[in-house]
């Protein structure tokens, strides 16, 4: 990957657009997929012929989301993000 100017006033090794994974970890509950996939296609689709993948922790407490999007600019992977953040049931954003 080579050094590409998003721009705005950073710099980014990804290249746009991209197939880019969003993981978000958190308790298991009835909510989390939707809030979850919510906030991440508010911003973003699936990378054709993905899907969203859930993944239950050893003990089933907790459970991961992965979801293959289609990155189009660094801020919106920044709003991505920040959505996940603030997010109350997520635990933690990859």
């Amino acid at each position: 990957m080579n050094d590409v100017h998003d721009g705005g006033d950073r710099t980014t090794l990804l290249e746009f657009p991209c197939r880019f994974p969003i993981k978000a970890m958190g308790r298991v509950s009835d909510d989390f997929q939707g809030i979850v996939e919510q906030i991440i296609f508010d911003h973003a689709e699936l990378w054709e012929d993905e899907s969203v993948q859930l993944t239950p922790s050893r003990e089933g407490n907790f459970v991961s989301l992965t979801a293959v999007i289609e990155a189009t600019s660094q801020d919106q992977l920044d709003a991505i993000y920040q959505g996940l953040t603030d997010c109350e049931q997520v635990i933690m954003a990859l």
